[in-house]
């Protein structure tokens, strides 16, 4: 696997390039405010900044999803920048529809397919395909929903992680999901069944150890670069704060998770580092991810590293761990950007389909 390089784009000037995102006319249930706020409009600020400054490209901007299949009908695009990581409507549950719908259209578009996106939405699916490979995983039960949890007597191994199945953005994963205790465990199913009724839960082995990403850019058959691979730091948390990266850590700025979670290059040894990145080539290359991935694996009691997921359509903001990895390696947020939209075109050119 290479290292992160400066990306090779190929040869088109002001190529035409439509940038699809979130709808923030739309209701979103993960956002804490239930839709867009002042800072994800700031992030799309930031986006079409960075972009303005890639002179190689013409963007368009598709944001309106009521409106879309029209749009894409009536002027199709050449190519499609799919950053919509909210999924179509907003919906998290729909975020493969969007590439489906452009995959009916004929229209080529960055980022991974539809069953990518749709066997990474599902944490256990994807845990026991990475057993499968032999990839270490924790140790976890899976139940069709809190409910059916809470009717059942479970023998937990303690302390656990419970957390939804099927989620993205740490939503349904607060600083109580953390549970030490059997009573801690049903008040938590409780609360995930009322919040998130009928939604599938994990059971999981909590991993006490450290916290790591790795950020992938490229495609296997082409090139494949690894960026810097973050460790979490939990040290100013305080006490009474279970050391875990969750939704609080990502949507409120009042919660000392917010401001108490910093993240820094991880000091690895090689082989553990060199373990970290064929773990997460393996699984891309497997799960069909393309273009551009996060993956997140954390220690257990005795420091063996343990898949958490495989991120297919990872944030992408100017803020983002991708960002900061990119960051630690020299780079700013537009290379980053455009190393996204060489991977995907490249990847096209490989396949015989030329984005105009």
């Amino acid at each position: 696997m290479s290292q992160v390089h400066a990306p090779v784009l190929p040869s088109a000037a002001r190529r035409p390039i439509t940038v699809l995102l979130g709808d923030p006319t739309l209701a979103d249930p993960t956002k804490p405010s239930g839709g867009f706020a002042a800072e994800d409009l700031e992030t799309v600020a930031q986006l079409r900044a960075a972009l303005t400054r890639l002179a190689r490209y013409e963007p368009r901007y598709l944001e309106r999803h009521d409106t879309l299949l029209a749009e894409l009908t009536a002027q199709p695009p050449a190519f499609v920048l799919n950053l919509c990581d909210t999924g179509f409507r907003n919906e998290a549950a729909c975020e493969a529809h969007v590439p489906a719908l452009l995959e009916l259209l004929g229209i080529p578009y960055s980022g991974s397919p539809p069953a990518a996106l749709a066997a990474c939405y599902d944490k256990g699916l994807v845990t026991a395909l990475a057993r499968s490979m032999g990839i270490p995983v924790p140790a976890e039960r899976y139940f069709p929903s809190a409910r059916a949890a809470l009717g059942r007597r479970v023998r937990l191994a303690l302390p656990a992680l419970i957390k939804p199945n099927h989620a993205d953005g740490s939503l349904g994963i607060t600083r109580h999901a953390l549970v030490q205790s059997a009573a801690e465990a049903r008040a938590y199913l409780g609360w995930l069944a009322a919040t998130l009724p009928g939604r599938s839960v994990l059971v999981q082995e909590y991993l006490p150890g450290s916290e790591y990403t790795v950020g992938l850019i490229g495609n296997p058959e082409t090139a494949l670069q690894a960026l810097p691979v973050l460790e979490a730091d939990f040290s100013a948390l305080p006490p009474d704060c279970a050391p875990i990266c969750c939704y609080e850590s990502k949507a409120e700025p009042a919660s000392p998770y917010w401001s108490g979670i910093a993240y820094r290059e991880a000091r690895l040894a090689p082989a553990l580092r060199d373990a970290l990145l064929e773990h997460s080539r393996r699984l891309v290359a497997r799960l069909g991810v393309r273009d551009y991935a996060r993956i997140d694996f954390r220690a257990d009691a005795a420091g063996q590293i343990r898949l958490l997921e495989v991120n297919p359509n990872p944030a992408w903001a100017y803020d983002s761990k991708l960002t900061l990895m990119a960051r630690l390696a020299g780079r700013d947020y537009p290379w980053l950007l455009e190393a996204i939209l060489s991977a995907a075109l490249t990847r096209l050119a490989h396949l015989g389909r030329r984005a105009a």
